[in-house]
């Protein structure tokens, strides 16, 4: 009996993709705690930390985001679902860079903005992750 390895069916994601991602999760939820403490408690500092995270957030769903455009390229992909991935990349980088405008701002005048588009950020965030690490991994002709 001879077994064959079928190279198409393993997950579209890099190593490199898949941490990247998992990184730009962790960082805009992380400025949704933030901006969280910062409802509760008005400890300018807070802002501040949110800002960092949100900064650093857009760099690493930057790089991702670029090496998602060029993954569009590869033929063994399901175009659509993949689409859709590199979509909601785009939209959680763009209300991202929203969000870190929204921030800049002075500490009082952040509210309530700030913290809604962290929600609606977190949860972009959330959907391309379970999207690109569980609906295009391996098991499924991406």
């Amino acid at each position: 009996m001879d077994a064959t390895i079928d190279r198409r069916r393993q997950g579209p994601l890099h190593p490199v993709n898949a941490f990247l991602l998992s990184a730009t999760v962790t960082l805009f939820l992380g400025a949704l705690l933030s901006d969280m403490a910062y409802a509760t408690s008005y400890q300018v500092q807070w802002t501040n930390f949110a800002s960092w995270l949100i900064a650093a957030g857009l760099v690493f769903g930057g790089v991702l985001l670029v090496l998602a455009l060029v993954g569009l390229r590869h033929p063994d992909r399901r175009v659509r679902r993949y689409l859709l991935y590199v979509l909601i990349l785009l939209a959680t980088w763009v209300l991202g860079f929203i969000n870190a405008l929204i921030h800049a701002k002075d500490a009082w005048a952040v509210m309530p903005e700030a913290l809604i588009l962290s929600v609606i950020v977190s949860l972009f965030a959330g959907a391309a992750a379970w999207l690109g690490l569980f609906k295009l991994r391996a098991g499924e002709l991406a």
